[in-house]
Order: structure tokens, then C-alpha cells, then sequence
């Protein structure tokens, strides 16, 4: 039985008529989580988390049709069981479940197994056919701790307050920008881009409390973010903003810091391995535990982690698709330029 293929305009199950995070318009979109490379402008109607639905009204437009949902909830969409499992990745993150004639298909959106503790952890979930991301699929990417990473990072802080620098940390302004805040609460103010600000409301909206925050303007003098903490997504890396800040010091957070070498490339002064995808072991914890029968491989080191589940007993094919950081990049361009 087929009950997803891969289109050119994404994900489909023919049998219910609908898609999972299209990267063309589509009459019914179920989305992952909110991230722009996975939910999309142009869709009819969506359907995701009820996490996920105020980042889409502020992500993509106040005035979309989108239906949200608990997670473990089932719906009905044409004879298709459909319901929403916890992906730990972002706020709302979603693996999406099929289920049709007794035939189980999961597509796991982007996903992570460590518990962050601001995520909804992630769901093992047995199916008889799973779509996974690769994005760390190479055994080099092994995550700390999330206890011993947030010390590493509390530790930096400490000793740039001691030289009076300002912690300027780079990272995402949904999900890792959060991360962030929670890792240094207690160590002194945090100041953070308003696009993140702007995302940080969709947390509160829903009752995940945050550290207390301001949001400073950087067309005025930021002179008053000395030995502070300030929080800027990727996109404004050796922009003007950053030039602004009184004695910058800068950490990247992102899982490509797990790379010797990753910093400097991208000229910062130190790098935290934070990542909101799984690592080499939590992919095969996850992909293992399905025990399913097909493995479709998507977006990361495909090709790398398709063969080696293959060589280890695992039926495995690549899948490509459009999804990939480097669209939630683009999109926090477009936001900042608002």
C-alpha cells in the first residue's frame, strides 16, 4: 500500500487528499511545526498543533484558515486517521501519523530526541513506513548534555562579564533564540532582536513563561548593553547591529559548532553545539524503535545515512524535498526588513 508519495509540490496521501508541508499551494496543508521551510504561505486551509497556530499567523498572515489540534488527537480527513505526536523539536512541533486500512505511515518533520525542556519531548512512535530528516545524520554529531551545554554556555557569560564584554549570542528566533534565554536566565539582563521578540509572544501566548527580556531599538545608540546579554538571529551576523553593540563577544548556537573549524568560517568568537535536530544516535533511537518496514530519508546527509541504515538491516531510500535551514535564514531576513 502507498499511502504517502513524493510530489513536486511535497508530501501527499493521495487517499486523503492532502499534504504535509508543501512548498507549493495546496487546498489542505497539515504542518509539522513553524519553521518557513516546512509551513508556507499560499495554502488554503492548515492544519497543525495549537502551538504551532498563533507562529503561523505571525509568521505567514493574521488571516489564514488553519484548524489546530492537541497532539495525539484524531481526525477524519477523507477515510485517513490523522493525529499529531510530539517531535521535540520547536514549540508545537508535530510528527505527522497516517493511518489508513490498518496501514501506518509517520512523517517525522524535523525532529529531536533529547528533551531540551522547553519542547514537547519527543514520541517513539511504531509504523509501518517513516520519513525522516538527516540533517546530523553522520556519527560525528553527538549532542552534550542539555544541563552541561547551558554551563558551557552560563560559563562564557561569566567571563565575558569579567572583561566587560557583551555576550552577543547568534541563533534562530524560533526555537533556538528561546533555548538561549532559558540557558542564561539569572546571569543578567537579556536583550533580544525584535524579530525574536516578536516570536517569543507566540510562546507566552500559550503559557510557556520565558525569562524576563527587553527588546532594545538598534536604530537609537545601544550603549546601555554593555556587559549585558543580547540575542540576534543569524541573519544579522557582522551586520551593523552587531557592530553597534559596545565590546561584542559573539557565540554562534547551532549544531554545525559540533564541526572543528565552523566558528571561524563564520567569524565568531566562540561556537555552542545547540541544536533543536536530532544527533547520529538520536536518528537511529528514533529510527530503530518505528521498527518500520520502509525508511524514506530526507533533507541532510541523505545518501551517507540511507546507506548505512541499508548496510545495517534497515530498507531505506532517499526522498528529496526542498526543506533546509537555509530557508529560515531567508525568512528571518524578510522579517528583520519589516
Amino acid at each position: 500500500m502507498k499511502l504517502i508519495t513524493f510530489t513536486n509540490k511535497g508530501i501527499y496521501c493521495p487517499q486523503g487528499k492532502f499534504y504535509i508541508d508543501p512548498w507549493r499551494p495546496v487546498d489542505l496543508a497539515v504542518i509539522t511545526h513553524g519553521h518557513a521551510d516546512h509551513a508556507r504561505w499560499g495554502m488554503k486551509k492548515y492544519l497543525c498543533h495549537h502551538f504551532t497556530k498563533p507562529i503561523l499567523h505571525k509568521r505567514i498572515s493574521e488571516d489564514i484558515e488553519c484548524q489546530s489540534v492537541e497532539y495525539g488527537e484524531i481526525i477524519n480527513i477523507n477515510g485517513v486517521k490523522v493525529s499529531l505526536h510530539p517531535a521535540g523539536h520547536i514549540i508545537g512541533s508535530a510528527q505527522i501519523r497516517l493511518e489508513y486500512k490498518g496501514y501506518v505511515s509517520v512523517i517525522s518533520g524535523d525532529y529531536k530526541v533529547q528533551d531540551d525542556g522547553l519542547s514537547t519531548p519527543f514520541e517513539l512512535i511504531k509504523c509501518n513506513e517513516f520519513v525522516t530528516e538527516s540533517t546530523f545524520g553522520l556519527p560525528i554529531y553527538n549532542w552534550l548534555e542539555v544541563d552541561d551545554l547551558n554551563k558551557k554556555m552560563q560559563n562564557w557569560v561569566l567571563r565575558n562579564k569579567e572583561t566587560q564584554k557583551t555576550s552577543v549570542f547568534i541563533g534562530y528566533s524560533l526555537g533556538k533564540a528561546q533555548r538561549i534565554m532559558k540557558a542564561v536566565e539569572g546571569l543578567g539582563k537579556i536583550h533580544v532582536h525584535y524579530s525574536i521578540g516578536k516570536l517569543n509572544e507566540a510562546f507566552e501566548n500559550v503559557g510557556i513563561t520565558l525569562p524576563d527580556y527587553e527588546i532594545p531599538d538598534f536604530r537609537e545608540s545601544v550603549k546601555h548593553l554593555q556587559d549585558e546579554i543580547v540575542i540576534v538571529p543569524p541573519a544579522l551576523l557582522d551586520s551593523n547591529v552587531i557592530k553597534k553593540i559596545p565590546n561584542p563577544a559573539t557565540a554562534i548556537c547551532s549544531g554545525w559548532m559540533q564541526v572543528r573549524g565552523a566558528r571561524r568560517w563564520r567569524s565568531a568568537d566562540a561556537g555552542f553545539p545547540m541544536s533543536d535536530h536530532a544527533d547520529w544516535k538520536g536518528l537511529l533511537q528514533a529510527i530503530k524503535a518505528t521498527e518500520a518496514e520502509i525508511v524514506h530519508v530526507t533533507h541532510g546527509q541523505t545518501e551517507v545515512f540511507s546507506k548505512y541504515l541499508n548496510e545495517i538491516g534497515i530498507k531505506s531510500d532517499v526522498v528529496e524535498t526542498l526543506y533546509g535551514d537555509d530557508d529560515e535564514e531567508e525568512k528571518e531576513k524578510e522579517i528583520i526588513k519589516e
